[in-house]
């Protein structure tokens, strides 16, 4: 049973979103809905919940909103400040860890709001294309084919178990993450109005999608 008042819990935990990420042969494709919740309250439509956070590494961001915005604000300084430093390119696995310890502490701050929030790191360095899930709690998995975060991840593996294989290039994927994330969008009350997708391969981070998908769907 949460300690957290009751008004307070609606506004910060009742939250929901669906995102993903797929290893393709020839890069990375990472997808989210656009809508953020507030309890049974749409609070907003065009949230964009994939962020861009090196010239070639992405995140996409699930649970509380002020702690996902700050967290991501934070680790932009602290790659660009790390690269200053280093006089190199930060690799995605530096980045992905650097992510997981501020999560780590982040969870275990004393707060009457509790500091939820979910990643999925995706990016391309001189060894490849990597793609790591960082838990609420502060833990780091590296992922080898596809992974989903948020209340419509149920739903979107469905589709990612169904469809995925091994080998398929990016034009697949995005095609595999549109109905995976349709999928999430008509049973999770919490995902929908619209979507963003962007692929991430050794030229850098590309957004190839940024529409409503049932209106995609019908036209295609």
């Amino acid at each position: 049973m949460s300690t957290v008042p009751k008004k307070v819990e609606d506004a910060t935990l009742s939250t929901g979103t669906t995102t993903l990420a797929i290893v393709c042969k020839d890069g990375l494709v990472l997808a989210a809905d656009k809508r953020a919740t507030a309890g049974y309250m749409i609070a907003n439509k065009r949230t964009e919940k994939i962020q861009q956070i090196a010239d070639k590494m992405v995140i996409t961001m699930a649970g509380t909103v002020s702690d996902a915005q700050l967290l991501t604000k934070l680790i932009k300084a602290e790659l660009q400040l790390k690269k200053i430093r280093s006089g190199r390119e930060n690799t995605v696995k530096e980045a992905a860890n650097l992510l997981a310890n501020m999560v780590y502490g982040n969870i275990r701050r004393m707060s009457m709001i509790p500091g939820i929030a979910h990643f999925i790191v995706g990016g391309n360095d001189e060894t490849g294309n990597y793609i790591y899930d960082i838990y609420p709690d502060g833990s780091l998995s590296l992922i080898e084919d596809y992974i989903s975060s948020g209340s419509g991840s149920v739903m979107a593996f469905g589709v990612l178990e169904t469809m995925y294989h091994k080998g398929l290039s990016v034009t697949e994927g995005v095609d595999i993450a549109i109905k995976a994330l349709n999928a999430a969008m008509q049973r999770d009350i919490a995902s929908g109005n619209g979507a963003m997708i962007v692929i991430v391969t050794a030229k850098g981070v590309e957004k190839v999608f940024d529409q409503d998908i049932e209106a995609y769907l019908r036209h295609k």
